[in-house]
């Protein structure tokens, strides 16, 4: 993807700062999604047990969305923190533990309660014990996107995608970001759906990114309605329903006909924006399979976007989309 232009100084609708799939206060949405020894795991570390979680990281390897994935979860704990400082200071070298510190200090200062100075310093310390590791950087983007400014966003992302150019939460990151730049006054013309397509059609043809221009409408809708350029009723606003979100949408699932990937870490989350947006396109046959897919694995986002409660909005959705 070719360098990006500064991100302008756009009023910043709410998101959750960490990314999709963060706790909520129902404990209804699990950030693990569908993995369970990412579970395992993640309870045993809480307990103060942390060889199930050292032994993960080993097995999950060079599969860096999964490391990725794997390792924010695990950081999310609030038992986090304390739990890899022990690691580490029981093994000084390991960028396992020392990844795992510095995610944890990320969330912690996400959630207010760590200056984003110590936790940058922790991702850089990470970083020098794994150069080829882009999960340090996922740490800097999570905390770039969060306090800015714009031009350390796009360098960090920058860096990240030179280590794993398919990174699948640093693109969702992105795009929520470009999401936040004023529009040109057309509807379907905005650089947060231009850098989405164009990662998509960069990417391999089996690559989740396809998805990508489906997450960045959603992120468009959220910043339009949270500053009321749009209703609250995502079917009101007609917001799917123009000819780019219609190609957008029946390109993105025919791909998912095609290409699923059940093994992709984050792919519930993918699944989610996809039904979310099927749902408010009025497209509820296709929406059926995506949701009977999904599951029980629902995700904050994009639901959040259009309710208070996410979880009833993702319920109301299939109830509506199954017929039942």
């Amino acid at each position: 993807m070719p360098p990006l232009p500064p991100l302008l100084g756009a009023r910043r609708a709410p998101t959750d700062p960490s990314g999709e799939t963060a706790q909520d206060d129902s404990e209804a949405f699990d950030a693990a999604l569908d993995d369970a020894e990412l579970r395992t795991a993640r309870a045993a570390l809480a307990q103060g047990r942390r060889q199930a979680a050292r032994s993960l990281l080993v097995h999950t390897g060079d599969d860096w969305d999964r490391r990725g994935h794997r390792l924010t979860v695990l950081a999310q704990d609030p038992c986090a923190t304390a739990r890899a400082g022990d690691w580490l200071a029981a093994e000084p070298g390991s960028a396992d533990a020392a990844t795992l510190l510095a995610l944890a200090l990320v969330h912690r200062a996400l959630r207010g309660a760590e200056e984003p100075g110590r936790a940058r310093d922790a991702c850089a310390t990470a970083a020098a014990l794994a150069p080829a590791d882009p999960t340090p950087w996922l740490g800097l983007l999570l905390l770039a996107r969060a306090f800015g400014p714009e031009s350390v966003m796009l360098g960090t992302f920058a860096e990240l995608i030179r280590r794993h150019p398919e990174h699948h939460h640093a693109h969702h990151l992105l795009i929520e970001g470009l999401a936040q730049r004023p529009g040109s006054g057309r509807a379907e013309d905005h650089e947060a759906y231009d850098a989405a397509e164009l990662a998509a059609a960069e990417a391999p043809a089996d690559s989740p990114l396809a998805v990508l221009p489906v997450v960045a409408y959603a992120e468009r809708y959220r910043v339009l309605a949270a500053t009321g350029l749009a209703p609250a009723d995502p079917a009101a606003s007609r917001h799917w329903s123009g000819p780019r979100a219609r190609r957008i949408l029946r390109a993105s699932f025919d791909w998912w006909l095609e290409w699923e990937h059940d093994e992709h870490p984050r792919r519930h989350i993918d699944l989610n924006h996809l039904a979310f947006a099927l749902s408010c396109a009025g497209r509820p046959a296709e929406a059926a399979a995506l949701f009977r897919r999904i599951g029980d694995h629902a995700t904050p986002a994009p639901w959040a976007y259009t309710h208070r409660d996410p979880l009833a909005a993702f319920r109301t959705a299939r109830t509506r989309a199954l017929g039942r």
